[in-house]
């Protein structure tokens, strides 16, 4: 399998947030690279039934579409007392009926959701965010590198930093949720809070690093 160059590496993704979160996991290793969006690249119908072959989906796309090897994520929050919904259909729920993303309504359908079945208590209101990245080559290769974090849903949201639904996840062993933490807080194997790093991406980000960038 060839290396990775950085100014060669398409990050497949058209959101904002994870652009920016990318951009600061890679900054450390001096990598630089453009996103499906900067690209023009279409969006990909995301019609899996897992992360993986969601994550697969986007990644393959822009690596066949710029015959460079192209780095994709798909994320969720899996929340206990609905089943693990929403899962792969997290941005689904906050899609709105023009085309456009709403989180703030996202959030709001899952808290209304728990709501609708006594999720009241802590205990009651478990959740974990799963992150699975996929590094697609142009010859139809793959690798994937899966991270989890459990946490414990709160309301009303708290914070505006991070993005989708931050402000109502508190990570076990943190007072604080996603969307109060600072972006070096939330990633965590940055700032050496231990070897696997705080939220999901991070996670995942981390083996993808010590298999593909040396870390």
């Amino acid at each position: 399998m060839p290396g990775l160059d950085g100014s060669r590496l398409v990050i497949a993704t058209h959101n904002k947030g994870k652009l920016a979160e990318f951009a600061e996991l890679l900054a450390p290793f001096g990598i630089t690279a453009k996103s499906a969006g900067d690209l023009g690249l279409p969006e990909p119908a995301e019609t899996g039934s897992t992360f993986e072959a969601n994550a697969l989906t986007k990644a393959s796309a822009a690596a066949q579409a710029t015959a460079l090897p192209a780095l994709a994520d798909d994320s969720g929050l899996c929340v206990d007392a609905l089943g693990g919904a929403p899962g792969v259909h997290t941005a689904d729920w906050a899609t709105k009926p023009d085309g456009s993303r709403d989180f703030r309504m996202a959030m709001a359908k899952v808290e209304e959701a728990l709501k609708a079945r006594g999720a009241s208590a802590p205990s009651q209101r478990r959740a974990r965010f799963v992150a699975v990245l996929c590094l697609a080559w142009p010859d139809g290769t793959a690798e994937y590198y899966r991270g989890e974090v459990d946490g414990t849903l709160v309301w009303p949201p708290r914070g505006s930093r991070g993005f989708g639904y931050d402000p109502m996840f508190q990570p076990d062993g943190f007072d604080q949720t996603f969307g109060e933490m600072d972006a070096s807080e939330k990633h965590g194997w940055e700032a050496g809070r231990g070897d696997l790093g705080l939220s999901h991406r991070a996670r995942a980000f981390a083996k993808f690093a010590r298999a593909r960038l040396g870390a």
